[in-house]
């Protein structure tokens, strides 16, 4: 399609493009007036017990307690895990993020530190909902080492680092301008593009056919 087509499929189909702005304009509107959301942080710390060797806790923190956090971090994201936090008022976005040590492609998880999150329109109600969070996470390692039936003297415990503390989510306006005028832009054009190449084939399957035509002899 050349530039001069393109033009008049987009001229022919103008009421598309109008839609298209309308709901541009609409998405913009909701960009530059967003829903305020408060999201509240916590960090907690799966420590091992006290020994004769390592009195103090947070100087043997081994991988092998990391992987520990990360298993019963899969018990809550999984589909159980999700009922039973649903269970116990635990709505909206949250985020449950073991610190990694390695990389995004090859993750390394050694520190056995974990980082709640949560997101409500509401800053006390995001600081209740980590609160609930990190109370599932240590009570399935309590449950985790009663399975085990392990000693109280060799069990490991669950310290809250940073208290939850709620901050007002803001992100940058120009950018999500950017992204929904550019989305609207393409999205216009490949509607009318769209809606032009359909109404043309059907308006060509409407034309009746047309007649043969009979053969004439030449004249002698």
């Amino acid at each position: 399609m050349s530039p001069e087509e393109l033009i008049r499929a987009l001229v022919r189909r103008w009421y598309v493009l109008l839609l298209a702005l309308a709901v541009t304009a609409a998405g913009a509107y909701h960009e530059l007036k967003p829903p305020r959301v408060y999201r509240s942080s916590a960090v907690v710390v799966l420590k091992p017990p006290v020994t004769d060797n390592q009195p103090n806790q947070f100087a043997n923190l081994q991988p092998p307690l990391a992987l520990v956090s990360h298993a019963v971090v899969d018990q809550l994201l999984s589909p159980a895990g999700t009922a039973e936090l649903r269970k116990d008022g635990v709505t909206g976005v949250y985020r449950l993020l073991p610190r990694n040590s390695g990389t995004s492609v090859t993750p390394a998880y050694v520190i056995p530190s974990l980082q709640v999150q949560a997101d409500q329109p509401d800053p006390a109600r995001a600081d209740t909902t980590v609160r609930e969070l990190v109370a599932a996470y240590t009570r399935h390692i309590t449950q985790l080492q009663d399975a085990q039936n392990v000693a109280p003297a060799s069990r490991m415990s669950v310290d809250v680092l940073v208290p939850p503390n709620s901050v007002l989510v803001t992100g940058t306006k120009s950018r999500a301008l950017a992204g929904v005028a550019l989305a609207g832009l393409l999205g216009g054009t490949l509607c009318a593009l769209w809606t032009d190449r359909r109404l043309r084939r059907a308006g060509r399957r409407r034309e009746p056919a047309a007649a043969p035509a009979l053969a004439v002899p030449a004249p002698r």
